[in-house]
């Protein structure tokens, strides 16, 4: 419904209303109140709401030739089709019919004399006026057998999108923007679900502000509702997706076992067509290190104290490491950590008591098995410490009879085994729950990078339509 506020000019010959100026001291025009003298029952045809015809009975002007000239002002709701399609960058196509009610043309011919007149038209903060232009037209009902004219204006308007751009899309393109930070989030935060029902609920509120702006039809969808209805579904589709992510984050071996081609897939394909590169892993390298320096710090700790005899274990531990090369760095590292472990175990052994000033029987064993040591007496003892280190590696070939060990030993051996194994069981799960978790993150790049083309997309197909057709 278009609300006009108008002045319609009406002029007319009524040659009982003429007369001679020089029989009236040269009055050539008077001003009559239209009550008193006959006016055409003019009406707006598509009239939506008020009074057809003219209300406010304002005075008429006469000529003394029987000219008749009547302006009065007007208040017109009429009706009007609304194609929102392009809205807020919409034009609109308006029209008002004027004609006679009672009389056709044979009694009352209509005469569109000019143009809108717009020098006296206050412009509206809302619409532009791009043209208005009015016809003549004559029709026959089926009412009657007489034909019946009419002047119709056609006015073209054009809404002013400020307001609505900057209270209505630019908050909405923000807001569908937010949508693409879920997929950026970290999932160890916890606020990827709150952040996307955050963003569903705002386009839901928008979405509701536009169905009171626009007319009520359901004819066409809006532009920027279509937008918004495109971007909720997304929202939407983003809350599963996240859900999916969190579950793929949170796995672990004990639940998932991870199949083959999602580890050729999402860790080895997709990441370098994301050119996403994956840290090394040296987390357990790291761990392993301080383990190895708690290790050192207590046998340095030991030396300190007086403890002499875990020289000759740790000396033998670092032959054996020097001496012996593994193709497997990380069963290496977990054989230092036995050995150093099992040498900090003997150098907190208690020495035991021995008088004052006495040299410690280790040492005195020490220096006589130097003393009397042959030259060949050198590969015995690697080969001594390679049974050791068997031992320690956890082989079941070595005899009792071969190499015999104290049950103290034994214990710290069990021990150093058990720690061993539990840091190697660890650390696969740890690894496992890290290749689940760099899935769970090739999966959030993906769709980063499909909602950046989406929004992209978006916002492109909602001004292009009306950049094409002249409306921006």
């Amino acid at each position: 419904m278009m609300t006009t506020n108008v002045w319609l000019k009406q002029e007319w010959n009524d040659y009982k209303l003429r007369w001679k100026p020089s029989d009236y001291d040269n009055v050539t025009s008077i001003r009559v109140p239209s009550e008193l003298i006959w006016v055409p029952d003019i009406v707006l045809y598509n009239n939506a709401d008020g009074e057809f015809a003219v209300t406010h009975m304002t005075k008429a002007h006469l000529f003394h030739n029987g000219k008749v000239r009547w302006v009065p002002p007007a208040i017109y709701k009429s009706s009007c089709s609304i194609d929102v399609t392009f809205f807020p960058f919409d034009q609109q196509n308006c029209k008002m019919k004027f004609g006679s009610w009672t009389y056709d043309k044979a009694k009352i011919d209509l005469e569109k004399t000019e143009a809108v007149d717009l020098n006296n038209y206050w412009e509206s903060g809302e619409w532009a006026i791009i043209n208005a232009v009015g016809t003549y037209n004559t029709k026959k009902y089926d009412c009657c057998h007489e034909i019946y004219p009419d002047i119709t204006y056609f006015f073209i308007i054009r809404r002013l999108p400020l307001f609505y751009t900057i209270n209505l899309i630019i908050p909405c393109l923000l807001i569908s923007c937010l949508t693409v930070l879920v997929f950026y989030l970290p999932s160890d935060c916890g606020e990827k679900i709150t952040l996307c029902i955050s963003v569903l609920l705002s386009l839901t509120v928008f979405l509701l502000l536009i169905t009171e702006i626009i007319p009520s039809t359901s004819l066409v969808i809006p532009l920027i509702g279509e937008y918004l209805l495109f971007t909720m579904i997304f929202v939407t589709l983003s809350i599963v997706i996240t859900v999916f992510v969190l579950n793929v984050h949170h796995r672990s071996p004990s639940t998932h076992k991870m199949p083959r081609w999602v580890h050729s897939v999402f860790l080895d394909m997709i990441p370098r067509w994301l050119f996403m590169r994956r840290p090394a892993p040296d987390v357990r390298r790291r761990r392993l290190l301080l383990l190895q320096q708690e290790a050192a710090a207590d046998r340095r700790q030991a030396r300190l104290a007086g403890f002499k005899h875990g020289n000759c274990l740790s000396t033998s531990a670092n032959w054996l490491r020097d001496g012996t090369s593994s193709e497997d760095p990380e069963r290496s590292s977990y054989e230092d950590l036995e050995l150093g472990t099992l040498t900090s175990y003997f150098s907190f052994r208690p020495p035991s008591p021995r008088p004052p000033g006495s040299t410690p029987p280790t040492q005195q064993k020490n220096q006589q098995n130097s003393q009397n040591q042959p030259e060949g007496a050198t590969g015995a003892n690697r080969q001594r410490l390679n049974t050791i280190q068997r031992a320690i590696k956890g082989d079941n070939t070595v005899s009792d009879s071969t190499f015999l060990l104290s049950p103290s030993v034994i214990r710290a051996l069990e021990g150093v085994h058990y720690i061993a194994d539990h840091l190697r069981a660890e650390d696969a799960d740890f690894s496992v729950k890290e290749d689940w978790k760099y899935v769970a993150m090739v999966i959030d790049r993906i769709f980063l990078w499909m909602f950046i083309i989406v929004c992209l997309l978006g916002t492109i197909g909602l001004f292009l339509p009306p950049w094409l057709a002249g409306m921006i």
